[in-house]
């Protein structure tokens, strides 16, 4: 079996303090160890397989990181869908700079803005599930290669979709495609029905710390 994370990461910083104590010849062979290791695991992970991955947390990073997903999964050439359930009025930039990729990509901003902005809760659940049924039709077809879906985890959160529901729906998914689901608070049943799951921790932040506005190129 392959060694867990959490028992990797602490082999790693354990090497790290080591190495700063080592002459050449000790950093080398020590090197050269790791190296055999690191092989040994490559090799044992032979499985291909369509991920679910999730990305939540209070920290900043949640959609980024998974555009940068959607950018390497174009570069392959594969057919990406975005599907933006809560920041739709904010016509973000991002749509405009993957615009290059018209061919590869669907982008559907579907969301009207923060809930705090709409102040409808039965207009923003209609919305959250209009942006749910068009995620499912790109979830379902075997030609989009990775399917985001932008801010979903926040639309769980306010009960604006049932968790039931789209545990369901990602049971569709075809068995070698990926599926992102970003935002805060996502559902412990997500968590666990989840491939990889990396939580954003807030350490510092400049709006509330400094009261420095969202910036274009930073924030949107």
């Amino acid at each position: 079996m392959m060694e867990s994370q959490e028992n990797w990461d602490s082999s790693c910083d354990a090497g790290i303090n080591e190495t700063s104590t080592l002459n050449s010849e000790q950093y080398k062979k020590k090197m050269q160890r790791r190296k055999e290791i690191q092989e040994k695991r490559t090799s044992q992970a032979s499985l291909n397989k369509g991920l679910i991955i999730v990305h939540t947390g209070n920290g900043k990073g949640k959609t980024t990181a998974a555009l940068g997903m959607v950018l390497r999964s174009l570069g392959h050439g594969y057919k990406v869908a975005i599907i933006q359930f809560i920041k739709g009025a904010w016509e973000p930039s991002e749509k405009k700079a993957f615009s290059l990729w018209q061919d590869q990509l669907e982008f559907h901003a579907m969301g009207k803005g923060f809930t705090w902005e709409t102040q409808d809760h039965s207009h923003d659940t209609k919305q959250a599930l209009e942006a749910w049924c068009k995620g499912l039709e790109y979830i379902r077809n075997p030609e989009f290669k990775l399917v985001l879906l932008d801010e979903i985890n926040v639309a769980l959160k306010l009960g604006y979709l049932k968790v039931e529901t789209i545990l369901a729906g990602l049971e569709e998914k075809n068995a070698n495609d990926h599926i992102i689901l970003t935002g805060r608070g996502a559902p412990k049943g997500l968590i666990e029905k989840a491939d990889l799951v990396t939580e954003m921790s807030l350490l510092k932040h400049p709006f509330q710390e400094q009261g420095i506005k969202a910036q274009p190129g930073i924030e949107f």
